[in-house]
């Protein structure tokens, strides 16, 4: 679904990604982690074109994305921001009705069906005619996933999507990333939850200095990482989540 080919990217004279390469398949999810500053959100932007690249090529469903229209790619592309990213302007259903029918064609009504049985999916029918100021950080959230799914894309990018959220909404959105994944969607989820890279991934990536140093499977990469930095990492985690003696 998703393929990585020798990606390098720059800000000036800082290699932001090294010579990046990965393979994501249909109906897989794959989990991105790695200490901050390590690339990852960066190779996620890279994947549909909100990061130029200056090196490599990548390619969702064999077509390279950076011979693509932006918008057009982006249409077919689920991202799920970190700051949800909601049209404050608009209520929840414009929100989620508007790439269907400005950039997919449908009727209003069409689109309304559409927005009532995905706000249903992530638990917010309720929430239809609501403004996003008037939502919790979780709901604008789910929100966003909604909208997410409005064009049906083959794939969804997830960019650190809780790491804005109050930690008693962190459950919330991951119980809805679950429960997408559990249905067969192919899933890129940058993320800083151990428990859901642990319980809901088919493969880490962990990423350092922009680069992937170890790929693994949940089992191999929490119980024997194979990379030091992985080790220390997992180590530094472990410890900031037990509580205080």
């Amino acid at each position: 679904m998703i393929e990585l080919d020798n990606i390098d990217k720059w800000y000036g004279s800082y290699h932001a990604l090294d010579h990046i390469s990965g393979r994501v398949a249909e109906g897989e999810v794959v989990v991105v982690c790695g200490p901050s500053g390590s690339g990852k959100s960066t190779m996620i932007r890279t994947i549909n074109r909100l990061e130029p690249l200056q090196g490599g090529s990548i390619r969702i469903k064999g077509h390279d994305v950076h011979t693509q229209c932006p918008n057009a790619l982006r249409a077919g592309i689920g991202f799920v921001f970190q700051q949800f990213n909601l049209f404050p302007h608009l209520s929840v259903r414009e929100n989620i009705m508007l790439s269907p029918v400005k950039v997919g064609g449908m009727t209003r009504a069409q689109a309304t069906a559409l927005t009532e049985e995905l706000l249903a999916k992530v638990g917010l029918a309720h929430k239809i005619d609501a403004m996003p100021g008037n939502l919790s950080g979780g709901q604008q959230q789910r929100v966003a996933i909604a909208r997410a799914l409005a064009q049906k894309p083959p794939v969804i990018l997830f960019d650190e999507p809780t790491s804005a959220l109050d930690p008693e909404m962190v459950g919330e959105v991951l119980a809805v990333m679950k429960q997408l994944a559990n249905e067969g969607m192919t899933m890129m989820v940058v993320t800083h939850e151990m428990g859901f890279a642990r319980d809901v991934a088919d493969r880490i990536w962990f990423m350092d200095e922009g680069r992937i140093v170890e790929e693994n499977t949940p089992e191999g990469f929490f119980t024997s990482p194979g990379h030091p930095r992985a080790q220390r990492f997992l180590s530094d985690v472990t410890r900031s989540a037990s509580p205080p003696h």
